[in-house]
């Protein structure tokens, strides 16, 4: 487990599950469980962290996604929003404006308006803020790129 553990970080739940799997239960699973976290295999903070980085940057996913995958994955709270975190904002405004502008060549619409919500539409389902999206979108137009 340790091995699997140090390949990459892993969630508490990804461990659980895979101690299931293999056919850990009980008093030997949370025996297990606690000499990662003692030995720091398995740290919560660090998995949110490396996820938040990883998804933004590779994915290019919006917080709104991150935060749902964190959650899926039981982490909540304190680890959620130090995961977040490490997104910063100026990166964040220009990887929605790169996926907005991306996406925008590609939209087929019959008029402008029509192609404003197509991209809006996408890039909400990236998992970015419709408040961000409406004024990302809103300098693109002055900008002439949309």
């Amino acid at each position: 487990m340790q091995r699997y553990c140090a390949y990459q970080d892993r969630c508490h739940k990804e461990v659980r599950s895979k101690l299931l799997e293999i056919g850990m239960y009980g008093d030997d699973l949370e025996d297990i469980m606690a000499t990662l976290i003692e030995e720091n295999f398995l740290n919560e903070e660090r998995f949110a962290k490396s996820f938040a980085r990883g998804k933004f940057r590779m994915n290019q996913w919006g917080r709104i996604r991150i935060t749902q995958e964190l959650k899926r994955r039981d982490i909540f709270g304190y680890c959620l929003r130090k995961g977040l975190e490490e997104i910063e904002e100026a990166d964040y405004w220009n990887t929605l404006l790169e996926v907005l502008l991306k996406k925008s060549q590609t939209v087929k619409a019959n008029n402008t308006y029509q192609k404003k919500q197509k991209l809006a539409q996408y890039a909400f389902g990236r998992g970015f803020e419709m408040n961000l999206i409406w004024e990302a979108i809103k300098e693109m137009e002055q900008d002439g790129k949309l």
